[in-house]
């Protein structure tokens, strides 16, 4: 995502709620935001445990995503696995004419996550 300039520290505000709220609510397995400041630049990534996930997120968090999106604009925006044709169609809407969506099938590989006793 390319923050607006001059919206940095609304941009940084927003994502701190969205995360809050996904981490209390959201069906995501994973959310983490980066910010570039220097390039005015952020990454999200997002982990799902399927299709159903996405659209539970969106439904329980748009208010927030309206609210970042006021603050950014996105450039790029990548897909890793296969989400249904429902998923896969709103994203593309949702992106309109701001950038592509890529996306592709998993070919091998696997998820650890830490235990709450081993970290």
């Amino acid at each position: 995502m390319s923050i607006t300039d001059g919206h940095l520290e609304d941009f940084r505000s927003a994502v701190v709620r969205a995360v809050a709220f996904a981490e209390r609510h959201g069906p995501q397995l994973l959310v983490q935001t980066f910010v570039d400041e220097e390039r005015m630049l952020a990454h999200s990534f997002q982990l799902y445990r399927d299709s159903d996930a996405v659209r539970t997120h969106w439904k329980l968090a748009d208010p927030y995503i309206q609210e970042v999106m006021k603050h950014c604009r996105v450039e790029h925006f990548e897909v890793f696995g296969e989400p249904d044709a429902d998923v896969a169609a709103g994203v593309r809407s949702a992106l309109g004419d701001q950038c592509g969506l890529t996306s592709g099938p998993p070919v091998a590989g696997f998820i650890r996550f830490a235990t709450e006793s081993g970290m």
